[in-house]
């Protein structure tokens, strides 16, 4: 028989800080700690913000298109890659409605933000936002969610490898919109997918034309061009862009030194959910994609627009206290990542099918699977 835990302010009997015990305060104790400028959102500077990425994009392939030589490319496909993912973010910032307080403005911007890197707007936010409600949650989550053991058990073993070994779990992201997630249905294509109730269909019909029109821009711009050019100027640095949005995606809720909870039934909140998350240091590029690192406070209050959430965290954290995880310090390149990413692909492979408190658990076989596949 289990021995009824008990914890005071998230510490054990023995003096240790348990992450999946229950926090001290309130979710309006955090809000209230937040200051008011942060929650004001001002269309003005989001809209500067979407003229900065979109002008460097547009300068960065007219830089490539003028040198086209081989030593510029390759930093071409990574700044511009980078690029996309600001992009994306800016995007995703429309979709939660931190872009402004106009519905409209906030369709439209995001339509032609996400559209412009292959993103279907409303397939994606309508997904996205369930994610944000039922963050940490096994049964409910959406992203990059743990795999119950009798489901990973079904999982053939290429597909195994594949979701587990660096660097295929890299480029996850244009299956994901296309299959969603193993145990998981439905397209985010598709406005009959149990994505989607029957009111939200019109909109999903609506972002997957126009995800078709960017589409049919590209095949014409290709057959222009040639389609070995249009990889260069556009193909490669969609990869770096979908390399970004796995790794960023996977690492704040994957990865930390210590192992976080997972929640299932009564055990599960809105609140204990959202402090699973992870807040990430991406050094330079916390700027340029819009400090998507400061994410713990995001996920609980997904309505502050990007620009205030270093401050509002800054305010949060006295109330939070040893449930907020500092995030490791990075150099201008946060190469750091790279040691997070690999051993949790090598550990956090499923969760057992029962308990409403759970950990990840590390299959001992995929490892001689991993070498096996290695040595061949």
């Amino acid at each position: 028989m289990e021995l009824k835990r008990e914890y005071v302010n998230g510490m054990n009997e023995q003096g240790d800080f348990d992450p999946s015990s229950p926090p001290p305060f309130r979710i309006a104790d955090i809000r209230a700690a937040i200051p008011k400028q942060c929650w004001i959102k001002n269309p003005w500077r989001s809209m500067s913000y979407v003229f900065r990425d979109v002008s460097v994009v547009f300068a960065l392939a007219a830089a490539a298109v003028y040198c086209n030589n081989w030593l510029f490319w390759p930093i071409y496909w990574f700044a511009q890659g980078t690029m996309f993912w600001a992009v994306f973010v800016l995007g995703h910032d429309c979709g939660h409605g931190s872009f402004s307080d106009n519905a409209i403005l906030n369709s439209v911007v995001g339509h032609i933000l996400h559209s412009s890197v292959l993103v279907p707007y409303h397939g994606w936010r309508i997904s996205h936002r369930t994610h944000h409600q039922n963050h940490g949650n096994v049964e409910n989550d959406e992203s990059w969610v743990p795999l119950p053991e009798n489901i990973y058990k079904k999982l053939d073993t290429s597909t195994r490898l594949l979701r587990f070994t660096v660097p295929f779990p890299l480029f996850a992201f244009p299956v994901y919109l296309w299959y969603r997630s193993p145990g998981k249905e439905g397209s985010h294509f598709n406005p009959y997918s149990n994505l989607f109730s029957p009111q939200e269909r019109k909109l999903v019909m609506i972002s997957t034309a126009c995800w078709s029109t960017m589409a049919i821009i590209l095949a014409y711009v290709s057959f222009t061009v040639g389609p070995s050019h249009m990889f260069k100027l556009y193909g490669i640095p969609y990869l770096i862009f979908v390399i970004w949005l796995d790794l960023v995606t996977y690492l704040h809720h994957h990865g930390h030194e210590q192992k976080l909870p997972w929640y299932r039934g009564k055990e599960w909140s809105y609140l204990r959910g959202g402090l699973t998350t992870v807040d990430r240091d991406y050094g330079l590029f916390n700027n340029i994609h819009h400090d998507i690192g400061t994410h713990v406070i995001h996920h609980l209050f997904p309505q502050i627009p990007h620009y205030h959430l270093v401050e509002a965290t800054k305010a949060a954290k006295p109330v939070i206290g040893k449930f907020y995880r500092e995030p490791k310090k990075s150099g201008a390149v946060p190469f750091h990542l790279i040691n997070n990413l690999i051993t949790s692909l090598a550990q956090d492979h499923y969760v057992s099918n029962s308990g409403d408190i759970v950990f990840y658990r590390t299959d001992l076989n995929l490892f001689k699977l991993l070498s096996l596949a290695k040595s061949e």
